[in-house]
């Protein structure tokens, strides 16, 4: 299992993190190195319906932050204008 934060725009948000499965992982970040996405990005490429069943099962998986072990990748929900400093979608080449 990976965790991962998920951040969206809205003004309280609590960068929540949850753990995924290998293979979610992979749906949510299927480049190599990739550890930055956009759910519109990962929407367009899965499908609506797919991704959607994929999350809800994600979303039963909440880890609460003092009990995580690393943080695996970041998914921005109604953020994309961040796109322009994430464009390899590596949190290691972050555009200032």
């Amino acid at each position: 299992m990976k965790n991962i934060q998920v951040i969206d725009g809205a003004m309280n948000c609590s960068y929540d993190i949850f753990s995924v499965t290998e293979e979610e992982f992979s749906v949510l970040f299927p480049e190599a190195g990739q550890d930055v996405e956009f759910i519109e990005d990962a929407i367009a490429r899965v499908g609506d319906e797919e991704l959607g069943a994929m999350m809800r099962n994600v979303w039963n998986r909440r880890v609460k932050k003092p009990d995580m072990v690393g943080l695996h990748g970041t998914l921005f929900y109604e953020l994309s204008w961040k796109k322009k400093y994430y464009q390899t979608k590596k949190s290691s080449d972050i555009r200032t």
